[in-house]
């Protein structure tokens, strides 16, 4: 298969689909691979160790795109690269297409084979390619939350850890996932207090097992969102219904109430975000003030660090990546249920119920989608 890597165009986006190390792995089983010159410049990778991999290097996206039978990317199409998707061709990234409508609309339009790295599963119900990009967003999260209390940053002055004699600052995860227990892990590693709130009881008996007395494990209602974001330095918001748009649990009027200069970072915004009052960010300008409380709201955390990212992100991607290049999308998918739940578009149809869902469009069933 011929395997496309154009360089990330999204505002400050360094990390790349592939890495050399991945290119070798994929010419050394014998498919071809095409990168766009400077694709992995962000995080150091010269045209030239792409090169010494395998891969042939040209001018621009559109000269990877109209080569390539696969396409593979880090963040969703940007407007620019919409036209130069075409009909049966594969597109592996991330997507988040129930917060995207206009990228689900170019999609469709496109009648390409949109496969979508956050919505792939595991036999333990785990989504295995989301993980390492939210293990790094919820340690990354604690970083930018303290920063965020910082008062040159409109927060309230606190150091998330104290020091002796002066009392640690409130820290708040409101979910116990993945992103939600590395945010923990950052913050009690920085002797914040810390508390999550989980719905699953199941979840919170782990969580209490992992970390003991120190870690503050609660059920989450309405009732215990409100209590404790009102008494929080920091809320981390680590929310997450697979494909679908994240519920708001913060409303508006619990904001309000946060103490002035408190903090909130959403991790849950590239699918609409877990606070009534986000809004999508970037790295240019990560931050905005409402009701005198910092929100950051970056859609591509883990871009900020993006070398560690992208070898991360290769290690989980890679053995798809291979799969489809070996197989072909429809016998990947077919012999594989967990792999199949990541189609998101193919030939023009929705085939994922909860995109359908939130954006309101018909929905089409993926095994009968890639029936030949």
């Amino acid at each position: 298969m011929h395997i496309g890597v154009p360089r990330e165009i999204k505002t400050q986006e360094y990390r790349v689909g592939l890495i050399p190390s991945s290119v070798r792995e994929l010419t050394h089983h014998g498919h071809t691979v095409t990168a766009e010159t400077g694709a992995g410049a962000g995080i150091n990778f010269t045209d030239d160790d792409y090169r010494a991999a395998g891969a042939e290097i040209v001018a621009d996206a559109a000269a990877v795109f109209s080569v390539a039978d696969m396409i593979v990317k880090v963040k969703e199409p940007q407007a620019s690269e919409f036209p130069l998707l075409r009909e049966g061709q594969i597109l592996f990234t991330y997507l988040h297409l129930a917060a995207e409508p206009e990228v689900t609309e170019a999609l469709i339009a496109s009648k390409c084979v949109a496969i979508s790295y956050e919505t792939v599963s595991d036999i333990h119900g785990g989504l295995p390619l989301l993980s390492p990009m939210s293990e790094v967003a919820g340690r990354m999260a604690i970083q930018v939350g303290a920063h965020c209390l910082e008062k040159e940053r409109g927060g309230r002055g606190v150091l998330l850890g104290g020091v002796p004699g002066v009392e640690a600052a409130d820290v708040l995860v409101i979910g116990g996932g993945v992103a939600g227990t590395n945010a923990a892990r950052m913050a009690m590693g920085m002797e914040a207090r810390v508390t999550v709130l989980d719905r699953s009881l199941d979840r919170l008996k782990e969580l209490d097992m992992q970390f003991g007395p120190t870690l503050n494990t609660i059920y989450s209602t309405v009732d215990a969102v409100e209590r404790y974001v009102l008494t929080a330095d920091l809320v981390v918001g680590a929310v997450l219904v697979p494909g679908a748009t994240a519920p708001k649990l913060v409303t508006a009027e619990m904001v309000k109430t946060m103490k002035p200069g408190a903090a909130m970072v959403d991790i849950s915004i590239d699918q609409g975000g877990c606070f009534e009052t986000s809004r999508p960010t970037t790295h240019d300008n990560p931050t905005f003030i409402v009701d005198e409380v910092v929100h950051y709201c970056v859609t591509n955390m883990p871009g900020a660090v993006s070398r560690s990212s992208s070898v991360a992100l290769n290690n989980a991607t890679l053995p798809f990546v291979m799969e489809l290049a070996d197989k072909g999308y429809r016998r990947a998918l077919h012999e594989d249920k967990n792999f199949r739940a990541g189609l998101n578009v193919h030939h023009g149809a929705i085939t994922h119920s909860a995109v359908a869902k939130a954006l309101g469009l018909p929905y089409r069933h993926p095994e009968d989608a890639i029936l030949p």
